[in-house]
């Protein structure tokens, strides 16, 4: 019987939830440079929203302890989005963040955190007890030192949670490079090789798609 990692993940099932993208919390990432972290969690936003995916956004102790949101992705939030101040551990357990999921319909959940470890990882194990198919940008989420990222990827994996990179994910949603929206898509993923292959495509006049298909 074919379960659930064997299952397509479309634009028409998935949400993404953001955690704790927070200013405080990036000073202590080392993981993975800070500016590629931001690079990454931004791009997969925006393809996200490209895509017209459910966003729910989560913060911890914003006015206290680790701050608001780093203004890149702020940036790109949709106007009127309403950020989740949350006190609790794991977002799972903020009734707020739960029905705002819920509320999507979708029972496909991208999850990026800072910590991957905990901001990541806990929603994301709690998602999949509860059933949903829960999936984590480990690229769009970071860690404060190599031994929380090594044993964090772990037990998600022992949990069954689906890991990948941001714009794989996108990618698999996205499913058609013929779509008129493809090109806008791998824009917002911001990969240099697929930009080259875009703007090779556009300046050689071609009327095929201008993007590849294994990126």
């Amino acid at each position: 019987m074919q379960n659930r990692i064997h299952d397509t993940l479309t634009a028409d099932n998935a949400a993404l939830l953001l955690v704790d993208h927070q200013i405080g919390l990036f000073t202590g990432v080392r993981d993975i440079g800070v500016g590629e972290l931001k690079h990454n969690v931004v791009c997969l936003t925006k393809a996200a929203l490209r895509l017209n995916i459910p966003l729910v956004v989560t913060t911890t102790a914003a006015d206290s302890m680790w701050g608001p949101l780093i203004p890149e992705l702020q940036a790109e939030l949709p106007q009127g989005l309403k950020v989740i101040d949350r006190s609790t551990v794991n977002a799972w357990h903020d009734n707020r963040v739960r029905e705002a999921i819920e509320a999507t319909g979708r029972d496909k959940i991208l999850i990026a955190g800072i910590s991957l470890e905990v901001c990541a990882a806990l929603p994301a194990i709690a998602a999949t007890a509860a059933g949903y198919s829960a999936y984590v940008a480990a690229d769009a989420s970071g860690t404060f030192s190599a031994t929380k990222r090594e044993t964090g990827l772990l037990r998600l994996q022992q949990a069954g949670v689906i890991v990948s990179d941001y714009a794989t994910l996108a990618v698999e949603m996205l499913a058609d490079n013929a779509l008129p929206i493809a090109a806008d898509v791998y824009a917002d993923l911001d990969m240099p090789f697929a930009l080259l292959v875009s703007q090779l495509a556009a300046a050689h006049g071609s009327g095929e798609s201008s993007v590849p298909s294994g990126v």
